[in-house]
C-alpha cells in the first residue's frame, strides 16, 4: 500500500483577484473533499505577511488518486480559473507523509 502523498501548492493572486481565486479554491476544495475518495484532507491557506499568497495542503491516499484528481471536473475549472485570472504559480511540492 502506497503513503500517503502530501500536495503543497502555492498561488499567488492580485489583490483584485484574491476573492474570485479563494472561491474557485473552496469550490475545487470542496468538490475533491466530497467526489474524490482519495482526497484525505484539502485545505485553503492566506498567507498573513504576504497578500495575496493562498497555499493549498492536500492529502490524496497515493499518486494514482492524485492523478484522478487532476483529471476531474473540477480541477478543469480550477486550472481555467488560473489562466482567467492570471494566478502566478509559485512552486507545487510533493511529499510522502512518514
Amino acid at each position: 500500500m502506497s503513503k500517503p502523498l502530501v500536495v503543497l501548492a502555492e498561488f499567488e493572486a492580485q489583490k483584485d483577484t484574491l476573492e474570485a481565486f479563494l472561491e474557485v479554491c473552496r469550490y475545487d476544495a470542496a468538490h475533491s473533499k466530497a467526489d474524490e475518495p482519495g482526497c484525505l484532507e484539502f485545505t485553503i491557506q492566506c498567507s498573513e505577511d504576504e497578500p495575496g499568497l493562498v497555499v493549498l495542503h492536500e492529502v490524496y491516499a497515493g499518486r494514482a488518486a492524485f492523478q484522478a484528481h487532476e483529471a476531474a471536473p473540477h480541477f478543469a475549472v480550477f486550472s481555467k480559473a488560473l489562466k482567467d485570472l492570471k494566478i502566478i504559480t509559485r512552486q507545487i511540492r510533493f511529499f510522502q507523509r512518514q
